[in-house]
C-alpha cells in the first residue's frame, strides 16, 4: 500500500477496507452481482396522502444517494398538495434496472442508457439534468503510476461502476478503444459497484487506472482532499446528454407539470440553488424522448465495436 494512506482520515479508512473486499469480489468479474438493497425512503407525513416512489440509479451508494437528494424529495413533498414523494436507492445497477423496468417506479432518475430502455416499458422522458458537458467520463491513474499513453494500460486492470454505467464506463470503454486498446481484451475490466468504488480502487493501487465521471469525483476530493493530491485526470471523454428525468405512463398530467416546475425553477431560488449544490448540479430542464437521440446512436456504434449491450 502507498505511503499516501497514512494520512488517510478515518472515513476513508473504513471505506478502504470496504474497497479492499469488493476488488477481491469482483476480480475480473464483468457481470453485475444482483444483491438486494434495502430502500432508502423520507418519512411519511400522513396515512392518506398518495406516495410517490422516486428511484434515482446509483450514481452514488446509497447512503450518499440518500444524503445528495433527500433534499429533493423532501422540497417536492413539501410544495405539492395531497403527495408524498420517496427515494428510491438501489446498491448496484442490476438491482436499480430490475426494479424500473418492472415499472416499480412512479419517478425516476436514470442514466441515458437506462433512459432510452425505459421507454420500451412505458416511461416518458419530461426532463434532464443540465451540464450536459458534465456528462462525460473520466480516467484516473495515480500520480506515481508511469502511465502515460493508453497503451501502457495492457495487460493491467481497469475499474468501473457496472457494465452498463454510461459515463463512467461505456464512454471510458470507448474511448480506450477508439485509442488503440482492444479494451475486451487488452485489459482486466473490474466492475467495483459504485463510483467511490472505482475512483479508491485506484488510490489503494488495485488497479493501475479507474474510470468514473465529474460529479462524484468533485464530490469526493472535496471530503477527501488527499486524493486529488495523488490521484489524476489522465483522458477525457466525449460528452452525451445528461441524465434524464421520466415519469410512467399512468401518473396524470397535472403532478407531472407540477413536478417539473419545481425542479426547472430549483436553480432561480437560494433554497434551490443549495438542493442542487449538494447534487453537483446547475440546473434541471425540460427534455423529451428526442433529446436522448444522441444516446440511441452512441449506444448502437458501442455495440458494434466495443461489446453488446441490451
Amino acid at each position: 500500500m502507498h505511503q499516501q494512506n497514512a494520512r488517510l482520515n478515518p472515513t476513508l479508512i473504513v471505506r478502504m477496507f470496504f474497497i479492499t473486499g469488493l476488488a477481491f469480489a469482483f476480480s475480473g468479474c464483468e457481470k453485475e452481482v444482483e444483491s438486494y438493497q434495502p430502500s432508502i425512503t423520507t418519512e411519511s407525513r400522513t396515512h392518506n396522502e398518495p406516495v410517490y416512489v422516486f428511484s434515482i440509479h446509483p450514481l452514488h451508494n446509497p447512503t450518499r444517494l440518500h444524503d445528495v437528494f433527500g433534499p429533493v424529495m423532501e422540497y417536492l413533498s413539501k410544495h405539492i398538495d395531497n403527495a408524498e414523494f420517496q427515494i428510491e436507492a438501489s446498491r448496484n445497477y442490476a438491482s436499480y434496472d430490475k426494479k424500473l423496468y418492472a415499472r416499480k417506479s412512479h419517478f425516476s432518475l436514470p442514466n441515458p442508457f437506462q433512459t432510452i430502455n425505459a421507454l420500451k416499458h412505458g416511461y416518458r422522458v419530461f426532463g434532464k439534468m443540465g451540464d450536459d458537458e458534465n456528462f462525460r467520463g473520466i480516467i484516473l491513474v495515480r500520480k506515481d503510476s508511469k502511465i502515460n499513453e493508453v497503451s501502457d494500460l495492457k495487460g493491467k486492470a481497469v475499474s468501473y461502476p457496472a457494465p452498463t454505467a454510461l459515463a463512467a464506463t461505456m464512454l471510458p470503454q470507448y474511448y480506450l478503444k477508439t485509442h488503440g486498446l482492444d479494451v475486451m481484451n487488452d485489459v482486466e475490466n473490474r466492475y467495483v459497484g459504485s463510483q467511490e468504488s472505482s475512483v479508491l480502487s485506484v488510490y489503494l493501487g488495485n488497479v493501475a487506472a479507474g474510470a468514473t465521471w465529474p460529479p462524484p469525483w468533485h464530490a469526493l476530493i472535496k471530503e477527501q482532499p488527499e486524493l486529488a493530491e495523488a490521484l489524476e485526470i489522465k483522458w477525457q471523454t466525449q460528452s452525451l446528454p445528461n441524465n434524464g428525468l421520466i415519469v410512467r405512463d399512468d401518473i396524470p398530467d397535472e403532478l407531472v407539470k407540477q413536478v417539473s416546475k419545481l425542479l426547472f425553477e430549483l436553480h432561480t431560488h437560494d433554497e434551490g440553488r443549495k438542493i442542487l449544490e449538494r447534487i453537483e448540479l446547475s440546473k434541471f430542464e425540460a427534455a423529451s424522448d428526442i433529446t436522448y437521440q444522441p444516446v440511441v446512436a452512441f449506444i448502437d456504434t458501442f455495440s458494434k465495436t466495443v461489446r453488446k449491450v441490451n
